[in-house]
């Protein structure tokens, strides 16, 4: 627990965006996690993650959504403010758009907290948006998880809420294939996609830009030293001005056709020139999951 005050982290968004995955993450990080705690509980458990028994947490996590509907939501902002000022609290908010919740409920077959014999799944998903709105327009942080997986989810929660310690900035360094799309939070995206492809010489096409035979024949063509030397000069001179205009959290994303060779060897090579400089920084490369 931080010696400046008790930590909390309140987990909220609508149903089917993930919010298990992120008070899972938030546990695993060290955290004393409540999932579907009643609103008007929350000054009593202030209070009691300031006793002794609290000290082995990093802090407090509780997801409160649409379930509370019956159970107060609507003094959610009233209770936030009764809090102590010792109470250093977060809001995490995760959403999707429509079409990819009402898919996610599809496969699970599970019933949405607000849907009824009156009210379908699009109605319920829809009126959820409603309820929430007063924990959606507190949040510290809104993630849209429509086209996230798991690890991009979990990712994202440790960089973007936990993030650096202060006055550091959390980098992740990460790699795709334009097919499936630029990353969702991408703050900076290279293209590489000019440099040789590796696909086209048959003994690499099912290696990784990880693989020594890849690094080298990439590293064989001049082009590749002169985009990887001129990416660092760009980075060497912008990343401390993110740093120093109190950016918490960057995400480099580098993109070549198929997110297997040439964003990989380049977002790896990055990773580990860049590591010193910034110790909080991730590389994950999206297309080798």
């Amino acid at each position: 627990m931080s010696a400046g005050g008790i930590q909390l982290i309140i987990i909220s968004g609508r149903s089917g965006s993930g919010k298990s995955t992120a008070l899972h993450q938030l546990e695993d990080e060290g955290y004393y996690c409540i999932d579907n705690l009643p609103v008007a509980l929350l000054p009593a458990l202030v209070l009691e993650s300031s006793s002794p028994g609290f000290s082995a947490f990093c802090g407090t996590a509780v997801c409160i959504d649409a379930r509370n509907a019956c159970l107060g939501l609507e003094s959610f902002s009233t209770i936030m403010d009764s809090l102590p000022a010792t109470v250093e609290h977060r809001i995490l908010f995760l959403d999707a758009d429509d079409a990819t919740l009402v898919r996610r409920f599809s496969e699970t077959r599970r019933r949405h907290p607000l849907s009824s014999a009156d009210t379908s799944l699009a109605e319920a998903i829809e009126r959820e948006r409603e309820v929430l709105g007063s924990i959606s327009g507190s949040a510290s942080l809104v993630l849209d998880t429509s086209h996230m997986t798991v690890h991009e989810l979990r990712d994202s929660i440790r960089q973007k809420l936990l993030g650096a310690s202060k006055g550091s900035m959390s980098i992740l360094v990460q790699s795709f294939g334009f097919k499936r799309g630029v990353p969702v939070d991408a703050d900076l995206v290279f293209d590489v996609r000019m440099l040789p492809n590796p696909y086209w010489v048959s003994e690499l096409r099912r290696k990784s830009g990880l693989d020594a035979a890849v690094r080298s024949f990439l590293e064989s063509h001049t082009m590749t030293g002169q985009l990887y030397d001129d990416i660092c000069h760009y980075l060497d001179h912008w990343l401390p001005h993110y740093r120093d205009s109190n950016r918490s959290y960057m995400t480099v994303a580098v993109g070549c056709t198929g997110g297997q060779h040439r964003s990989v060897y380049l977002a790896d090579r990055l990773f580990r020139h860049y590591r010193e400089q910034f110790p909080s920084i991730q590389v994950r490369h999206r297309e080798l999951q």
